[in-house]
């Protein structure tokens, strides 16, 4: 009775360890870095890949891991962590037991799907890994790398079997043919490569695209490749001869992803303009255009059994449809692109984070539930800020890579209703900050001004001019009588908003200013620059008080805890650092992030600390 009961005891041990992560914990705690609280938001979607049985599928995110979803219900059932930066590539093995995730950080890892245990690290140290696959018999697993090669690994003894060289620009997809002879190559030096795996020599190459080949996959027979490109089209290749057999036209964007329907007379494919389209192979035809995502779709994939139809997007969703009516059947939702500003009201229950996928997402602080979404903006939301009284926030439009929309726009946080646009801004609007009563908002624009406005009447105030390039940051002093602007062109710029005139300019970064802050008694501003270092300065005198270096690459935001001591930085080499303002001391450093920390900022009780990053996740720490 003992030995029953010892071995039902094990049992269940080992039932709890390895059963889905759903059953032990809300997804936010999964695979939490030292020191965070909880993870809001999946992270930036870059690829997608069904399980051969059809009821698992894997997305690979920005966070530096995948996530496997229940296939029917879209329900979280894990998530495999363990890459430094963001994997790019995710491929189930033909059996369906491993999954293997191709990551920035150059490394291939391996993982039992059912258990959940790491079971290799194939390392690239030469390049960031952009595409894995497995051959048909499961023996060889293939990694396309920046290093311009592709590298050839055993899965179950994780030995490197080989190199592949030929290419003279980065391998963006590989793929092997159904009988495993062969394996296709996609590049940015605008060719696909083929190459004998029984000798590992090269055989051929298609040429033709005027642009990076992103992917290229085989017909189920092996008979026909398809390619999509940059240049925005899909061409069908015949394997044996080489010859081009059809061309594709009509995407307006970059062909990410493409791939053959189990029967091999559709082939789908997914494009920076946002759609899927459903090609007749034998024709040409595109038959359905399918809309629905506001985002770049990276990936596209049948299920193996061919009756769903999944495609990812840079909007932050999964969508899946049935696959020969194309009608919606369900929507995946949590991840995000980028997060580019993170703010919390006044009474710490509610965070904002702006996204770079035009949306406002407003958390419940609490339960790490998203409560609302708020879209309007028609580019990337650059920053967000809440008023005093926590009901109205503020958000604005724009990024380096895009114009923006260059508005400034005011939402009811209780109903996420627009209550107002403030328009004049003729290019992206950077920073927006409210004044510490609340009545005043400022927005910092690449046109190079600093704009006032009066929240209640909605009116122009003034426009702040002086900045030879574009105002990163804006801030207000404790006391709404002075404004600090961070510009491009290395300087701050103080602000007497009394008589709307330039007080005193600030000098000694050598780059950027990205992101400036006042401390909460007034007596310090703080900036952080790309030149990689905080300064901290006496605003009223101007005198440079002291400079915090440490951090590796820019510093893109810079905040000041509620009682002044300490100072918190987010910085492009994705980590966040703590500092005593007094001393100048390096407190501790936190990383977790798998890509840049775009922003920092404290609870109103100073007890936790967000962060928001290019990896599409806001850490609590």
């Amino acid at each position: 009775m003992h030995i029953i009961r010892s071995l039902t005891l094990a049992v269940l041990f080992m039932a709890l360890v390895f059963a889905p992560k759903t059953f032990s914990q809300n997804y936010t705690q999964w695979s939490l870095p030292e020191g965070a609280k909880a993870r809001l938001g999946k992270g930036r979607i870059n690829d997608i890949a069904y399980s051969p049985d059809s009821k698992r599928l894997a997305v690979a995110s920005g966070i530096g891991g995948t996530w496997i979803y229940d296939a029917r219900s879209g329900k979280e059932l894990n998530l495999f962590m363990g890459h430094t930066s963001g994997v790019n590539s995710a491929a189930f093995s033909p059996d369906g037991r491993t999954i293997a995730n191709g990551g920035n950080d150059g490394n291939i890892s391996l993982w039992d799907v059912d258990t959940g245990q790491h079971k290799h690290t194939l390392t690239e140290a030469t390049g960031s890994v952009k595409s894995v696959a497995f051959s048909p018999d499961g023996r060889t697993i293939a990694g396309g790398s920046t290093s311009r090669t592709i590298d050839l690994w055993d899965p179950v003894s994780g030995e490197h079997k080989g190199t592949l060289k030929g290419h003279a620009g980065r391998v963006y997809s590989v793929s092997f043919s159904p009988d495993g002879r062969t394996l296709a190559s996609g590049s940015e030096d605008n060719t696909i490569r083929l190459w004998d795996m029984s000798t590992g020599q090269y055989k051929q190459t298609f040429t033709g695209h005027v642009n990076t080949v992103r992917s290229v996959v085989f017909s189920r027979d092996g008979r026909t490749l398809a390619s999509g490109s940059w240049d925005k089209t899909i061409y069908l290749w015949d394997v044996a001869t080489g010859a081009r057999k059809g061309t594709f036209s009509g995407h307006t964007g970059w062909v990410k992803s493409v791939v053959f329907s189990r029967d091999g007379r559709t082939l789908v494919s997914g494009s920076d303009d946002g759609t899927v389209r459903m090609w007749d192979v034998k024709t040409g035809k595109n038959f359905r255009t399918l809309k629905g995502h506001t985002g770049d779709i990276v990936g596209v994939s049948f299920s193996p059994d061919g009756k769903i139809l999944a495609s990812g997007s840079w909007d932050g969703t999964i969508r899946l449809r049935h696959a020969r009516t194309g009608k919606h059947k369900r929507t995946i939702e949590g991840h995000i692109h980028i997060v580019s500003s993170v703010s919390f009201n006044p009474d710490g229950k509610i965070l904002a984070s702006g996204n770079s996928d035009n949306s406002i997402c407003l958390w419940d602080v609490e339960t790490h539930l998203r409560k609302r979404v708020l879209m309007g903006h028609s580019d990337d939301v650059s920053s967000v800020s809440f008023s005093r009284d926590g009901l109205i926030l503020v958000s604005s439009s724009g990024s380096w890579a895009t114009q923006g929309d260059n508005t400034v726009r005011l939402w009811d946080v209780g109903t996420g209703k627009r209550k107002g646009t403030f328009t004049g801004h003729t290019s992206s609007v950077y920073s927006v900050s409210f004044s510490p009563d609340g009545r005043t908002l400022a927005s910092g624009s690449s046109d190079k001004t600093v704009r006032v406005w009066d929240v209640v009447t909605r009116q122009h105030e003034m426009t702040l001019m002086g900045h030879e390039t574009a105002v990163n940051s804006v801030a207000f002093s404790p006391d709404a009588l002075v404004l600090a602007s961070g510009s491009q062109d290395s300087t701050i710029r103080l602000w007497d908003l009394v008589i709307s005139e330039h007080k005193r300019t600030l000098r000694g970064h050598t780059d950027d200013v990205k992101s400036v802050a006042f401390s909460p008694d007034g007596r310090t501003l703080a900036s952080g620059s790309s030149d990689h270092s905080i300064r901290l300065w006496d605003p009223v005198s101007g005198a440079h008080k002291q400079t915090l270096t440490g951090h590796r690459f820019e510093v893109e935001s810079v905040a000041f805890s509620p009682d002044g001591t300490i100072l918190v930085s987010g910085s492009g080499d994705d980590t966040i650092r703590l500092w005593d303002v007094k001393t100048g001391a390096h407190l501790r450093t936190l990383r977790g992030h798998a890509n840049a920390v775009y922003s920092v900022s404290f609870s109103p009780d100073g007890q936790t600390l967000v962060s928001g990053s290019a990896d599409g996740t806001v850490l609590l720490w």
